[in-house]
């Protein structure tokens, strides 16, 4: 008899998991950021005692079901409310650029050299001179922009030399206009409201994200 118990209750825990992790999408398997995985681990670790709970396997399940409710309600607020994101899941930081590694950043951001490197190669990149930028994002991965030379279609096997590239910023996310980004780039929301219109869109509403680069050429993608 207990052991049909310690049956059902394992299979009543990975059907809880299988559930919450419906409802909180795809995100958990794939990017975790430092939210993301603290849960995980602790909503893999309650299921765990959830199996081995014959007197009172419920109780394990609500603390389950909490913690999927509070892992859920944090992605509605970063959805709903774009300023909340930098403090919920952190903010990329720019690891390197133009040829300058800024050490200050890579202790921020708990990195050394050694793992710099490491995490360089697994990106596919040996050599640092062919590195334009690096930049360290939340999720804990490096997002590598490789010098416009060194691209992989290979200019420079054709002798062709092109302008230097530079990361887009975003300026819309979820139809809000984000100021601060605005603000860092010397532009202002009049400026880019009327952008917006000279492209054929009523406002920001209507725009699921935006992104401006340093020559102040705007990309939008339509809220679908």
């Amino acid at each position: 008899m207990e052991i049909l118990k310690v049956i059902l209750t394992s299979v009543l825990s990975a059907g809880a998991l299988f559930v919450i992790a419906k409802v909180l999408g795809h995100k958990q398997m794939s990017q975790l950021d430092f939210f993301d995985y603290i849960t995980g681990i602790t909503i893999g670790s309650i299921a765990a005692e959830m199996a081995t709970e014959l007197e009172k396997p419920w109780k394990p399940l609500i603390a389950m079901i909490i913690y999927g409710g509070i892992t859920w309600g944090l992605t509605l607020i970063t959805s709903k409310l774009p300023k909340m994101r930098k403090y919920i899941n952190g903010s990329p930081t720019i690891i390197m650029n133009g040829g300058k590694i800024y050490r200050k950043n890579m202790k921020k951001c708990k990195m050394d050299l050694s793992e710099f490197m490491v995490m360089c190669r697994q990106e596919g990149y040996f050599n640092l001179d062919d590195i334009q930028t690096v930049v360290f994002e939340y999720n804990g991965r490096l997002t590598v922009l490789p010098k416009s030379i060194k691209r992989p279609a290979k200019p420079e096997d054709l002798n062709i030399v092109p302008p230097p590239e530079a990361i887009s910023t975003e300026v819309i996310m979820d139809g809000r206009i984000l100021d601060e980004n605005l603000k860092r780039m010397g532009l202002n929301a009049a400026w880019l409201k009327k952008e917006i219109k000279s492209m054929g869109y009523k406002n920001e509403k209507e725009i699921l994200l935006g992104l401006c680069d340093d020559d102040r050429k705007l990309t939008l993608y339509k809220m679908t």
